[in-house]
Order: C-alpha cells, then sequence, then structure tokens
C-alpha cells in the first residue's frame, strides 16, 4: 500500500478531451483508498475575471506546505480540491515564469534522455513547462515531508507531462514513476495523416516516423518518459500493440473505468429521458420547420473532431445510406440523426433562437446546422453533409442536424449538457478508427443506449474479449474494422440502426438493460485493481533502485 499518489495531468480541473473523463471519475475510487494522500496536479489557466468552474479554492492539508514552500520566483500554486465526486485535493501551478529556464532544462534533458526538443513547435513548450512546474511542486512536498519511509509515486498522463517524469526521475530517484500513454503521438499522427496503421503496423519504426512527420520532439519525449518510468502503462489492449510497436517498450493495461453514479437511476433517468427528447425534437422542428413525434428514433454520434480517427466520416455515410434504405419501407416514422462534435463555433444562430421562442416556427435556411461557425467553408463535416446532398426535405424520412458546440448546458439552442441529453437517444454510434480506449461508447452503454462501436476502439475490443460477439445479449454492437473495409462498415451500422428503427419496444428494453449490465463490469471499482497492479510494479523498482543507491554509497 502507498502512502501518497499524485497525479499530473493537463486535464485536471482542465476540461478538453476524454481524459478529463478518466481522471475525474476515477477520483472517488482512488480519494476512497487514500484520502487526502491522493493529490491532483493540474495548470492554472484561470483568473477572478474567469474561475474554474471545476475547482473548489480552500483550506487544505497542503496549506501548510504552501506557506513555506520555496518555488521559483513568481511561480504561483492555489490549493484546493477538484469538484468532482470524492472532491480529492488538488493543486493548480502556473508555469508561465518558468520560461526563462527553458533552454538549461531542454539542454539536460537531451544530455540525459535523448529527448530532441530543437524541432519544438505548437504546444510543446507550454506542456513541458507546466510538467517541470509539476515536478517542482512534488519535489518540494516530498523534502517537507522529509520522511525517506513513505511509499510514493508519482503518475504522469501523457506526453504533455513527460518533462515532469523525466526531472523526478534524475532529481528524486526514491519517488517511483508511472507514466501512461493514452495514445502515442506517433499513432495518432499516422492516422490523422490518412496512412495505414494496422495493416502495416509490424513495418512502422516509431523513430522514423517522427522524422516524417515532423514529430521528432513529442515523440522522443513520449519515448524517453516511457522508457524511464518504473511503470509504462496505457489504455488497452489495442493500444499496447501500438505502444510496442512505436515505443519500444510494452506496457501494463489499466483500461478506463466509468463511476457508475453520473447514471440517474429509476423515475429521475425516466424525467430526465423525457426532457432531453422534448429538447432535441424541438430543436430539430424549429430548424427544419417539420414535426417529429415522440416514437422519432434519436441517434447521434460525438467526440473530438478527428473526422477520420473518430469514424465521422463512416457514420456520416452510414447515415445517407440509412436514409435511402427508408425509402423503401411504409413506416412513417421520422429519424433525426446529430452530429455532437465541438468545431470553430461562432455563435448560436439567431433565427433558430428566434425559432425556438415563436408560436408557430418557420422553415429556416441551411437546416442542417444549429450554429454559425468561423470556417463553415471548410469545416469537414459541414461540408460532408452537403456533399452528401442533405437538405433536411420534408419528404425525407430522415434529418440530420451539425450540432458543432461543447453541450455545456450554455450553447444557446441546447442548453443542457452532454450527459443531460444523451438519456434520450435511441442510438449512439462510435465507428473509431483510432480509439485507444473509447470513453464515449463505455459513456452510451451506462445512461442503456444501444451502442454500436468497432474493435479498433479499445473498449470495443474489451467488449469482445470480455463478453463475445452477442449484441442482442450484452447489448453493445462490435463491428470488425480494418483498414481496407470501409465500405462494409459503414453499410453494417446502417443496417445496425435500421433493425433499431423496426424493433419491437419489449426488445429495445431488453437491450437498454444489456447495456447497463455491461457498463457495470466497466467499473472503476473492478478495474482499479489494475492500477494497483502497476503503482506496485513501480514501487518495487524505486526500490531496487534506491537499494543500490545505497549499497554503491556506502
Amino acid at each position: 500500500m502507498l502512502d501518497l499518489l499524485f497525479e499530473t495531468s493537463w486535464e485536471v480541473c482542465n476540461k478538453v478531451g476524454g481524459i478529463y473523463a478518466v481522471l475525474s471519475t476515477k477520483a472517488k475510487t482512488l480519494q476512497k483508498r487514500y484520502k487526502d494522500n491522493l493529490i491532483f496536479i493540474g495548470p492554472d489557466l484561470w483568473s477572478e475575471d474567469t474561475p474554474s468552474p471545476y475547482f473548489l479554492e480552500g483550506k487544505s492539508p497542503l496549506s501548510a506546505w504552501l506557506a513555506q514552500a520555496q518555488l521559483p520566483e513568481g511561480m504561483r500554486v492555489r490549493v484546493g480540491r477538484w469538484d468532482v465526486p470524492g472532491k480529492p485535493v488538488a493543486l493548480l501551478v502556473t508555469y508561465d515564469t518558468l520560461y526563462r529556464y527553458k533552454d538549461a532544462l531542454y539542454t539536460e534533458m537531451w544530455n540525459r534522455y535523448r529527448v530532441d526538443s530543437l524541432h519544438a513547435y505548437g504546444d510543446y513548450d507550454e506542456s513541458c513547462m507546466f510538467a517541470y512546474a509539476s515536478a517542482l511542486v512534488i519535489e518540494s512536498i516530498v523534502k517537507w515531508k522529509d520522511n525517506p519511509e513513505l511509499k510514493i509515486v508519482a503518475h504522469f498522463d501523457e506526453w504533455t507531462t513527460g518533462m515532469g517524469l523525466l526531472y523526478l526521475k534524475a532529481h528524486l530517484p526514491q519517488v517511483a514513476t508511472v507514466f501512461t500513454t493514452h495514445a502515442t503521438s506517433i499513432g495518432r499522427s499516422i492516422c490523422g495523416n490518412g496512412k495505414p496503421l494496422y495493416d502495416y503496423m509490424e513495418g512502422y519504426h516509431g523513430d522514423q516516423m517522427a522524422g516524417e512527420l515532423n514529430m521528432q520532439s513529442k515523440h522522443s519525449l513520449e519515448k524517453a518518459a516511457a522508457h524511464a518510468a518504473d511503470a509504462f502503462t496505457t489504455v488497452s489492449n489495442v493500444t499496447a500493440r501500438e505502444c510496442h510497436q512505436l515505443l519500444e517498450r510494452y506496457p501494463l493495461v489499466t483500461p478506463n473505468g466509468f463511476e457508475q453514479n453520473y447514471v440517474p437511476k429509476g423515475s429521475k433517468f425516466t424525467a430526465m429521458r423525457t426532457a432531453a427528447r422534448q429538447c432535441m425534437l424541438k430543436v430539430a422542428a424549429c430548424l427544419t420547420g417539420q414535426h417529429y413525434a415522440d416514437d422519432t428514433l434519436i441517434v447521434a454520434t460525438s467526440g473530438r473532431l478527428e473526422v477520420r480517427n473518430k469514424g465521422i466520416d463512416i457514420y456520416l455515410d452510414a447515415v445517407a445510406s440509412l436514409r435511402k434504405s427508408l425509402g423503401f419501407v411504409s413506416s412513417k416514422r421520422k429519424v433525426i440523426a446529430l452530429v455532437l462534435v465541438p468545431a470553430w463555433m461562432k455563435s448560436p444562430r439567431a433565427d433558430l433562437i428566434e425559432n425556438l421562442h415563436a408560436t408557430k416556427p418557420h422553415l429556416l435556411f441551411d437546416p442542417v446546422i444549429t450554429h454559425h461557425l468561423h470556417n463553415q467553408d471548410c469545416d469537414p463535416i459541414y461540408n460532408r453533409i452537403n456533399m452528401l446532398g442533405f437538405h433536411n426535405d420534408p419528404k425525407d424520412k430522415l434529418t440530420i442536424i451539425d450540432v458543432p458546440c461543447y453541450l455545456n448546458g450554455t450553447d444557446g439552442i441546447f442548453n443542457m449538457s452532454y450527459y443531460d441529453l444523451l438519456p434520450g437517444l435511441d442510438a449512439a454510434v462510435f465507428p473509431s478508427y483510432y480509439e485507444p480506449w473509447g470513453y464515449t461508447p463505455l459513456e452510451s452503454a451506462a445512461f442503456g443506449v444501444p451502442t454500436i462501436t468497432t474493435d479498433l476502439a479499445g473498449f470495443g475490443q474489451w467488449v469482445l474479449d470480455r463478453f463475445g460477439d452477442d449484441s442482442d445479449r450484452y447489448g453493445v454492437k462490435v463491428l470488425h474494422r480494418t483498414d481496407g473495409n470501409y465500405e462494409e462498415t459503414y453499410r453494417s451500422i446502417a443496417m445496425s440502426m435500421m433493425n433499431l428503427y423496426v424493433m419491437s419496444d419489449k426488445m429495445n428494453r431488453a437491450i437498454r438493460n444489456a447495456n447497463r449490465t455491461t457498463s457495470k463490469a466497466a467499473s472503476w471499482d473492478n478495474f482499479i485493481g489494475c492500477y494497483d497492479e502497476a503503482y506496485s510494479y513501480a514501487l518495487d523498482k524505486a526500490a531496487e533502485r534506491n537499494e543500490k543507491n545505497i549499497n554503491e554509497n556506502n
């Protein structure tokens, strides 16, 4: 059992992407075990005018440390708690004053670990300065504790924190380190550049691809952190293979769990589902000027704006295929297909807002999108919708709606959060090509939404490994996807959506219940043991290193 656990991530108290969901839901389970000996560290990106909605500043067990902490001049740390279930201790650190040490730090990291920072661009410097600041905070707290008998683990997430791990390894070797890659920078880049990752996996060399894709700095940092860490982990067997090939170290697998307390129960869930459906049906009606009955099938995809990696292209082609198929069935039931993917949103549409408050809504110009975009002419989702010929004509049974904003409850149109709208869906589709784990399908399953994903997503492969290919029994439909079966995949998705369209209410309820049961097997209570293994492994490695250092010094 460890005595002190630090976890550092750019997404602590900073809701950016999937890692926020991982850490914020894991926090409650960890906090139960370690109480206030669990300390999360994140970037302080906030001000008095725009305070963090996720951070509760105030007195904490580390207030005494902060009062005497000796940190570089100008570096500030705020102590408090992360406003998520469990309310763990959290520290927010500034790092802007550390840029003056950048050249010396990068030189040290090159000399010690061959981290190539010369080719850095984009968010590299900012990430490294945050990671460095986090490591200085950990170093200061450990020295303040002044107890060499303490078993301490410092856990770093993603390449963005790798510089902090390397600093601790060099300057505080008594601390056990864990490094988790949620997706390799090179693997994501290979996919993002349209190259086939899986069929040619054995032919890729990480260092060579880093040069080809101008990723030398991020890749060298990530690879160095993976090799220097006492325990190297990733989130799925799918990504473990990728890590082994591109980073040249095989990781422990620590799957991402889900906190079931996020899901409402009983009458509360029923009320949320009703409210969500009413909201989505009303927005669709006010956008298109059509009427949508209560039995309208509402399907959606969501995630980051990575059209190929997230399978948004396949989803749109599947929806187009479904639209054609619906023309051959006698049912008049309608379908609404939503794309809940944040883009470069400018503002909610004023004409849609006006329609939402009107007694009798009318058809709007361009009835496929809910918000204005800064780059509407070149937005990949909006353009693909138009290329596929979607105009939301009343004679079509299928309506497609692009929702290019963060659903945080203040978007101006829905004004409901993603988790508030999720219960209203009848199906969720995540046909990922590159998805190390896949929080969105796990969340959908937890909310009882019939879910479609692929075996290239870590969660999809976990479902197959754990339950087998039986979606009627376990709720989650996992499609086989390769580098070469694009058309087969989108046609299978279209067929699955058609099956839901014609499915009886009794069968639909059975699938919803099966989804909830399946998702419970992926709870943090069931997965946290994998983290125990990683922490134990790291502590053993640190103990061996420290014993060796003691013997060499005697």
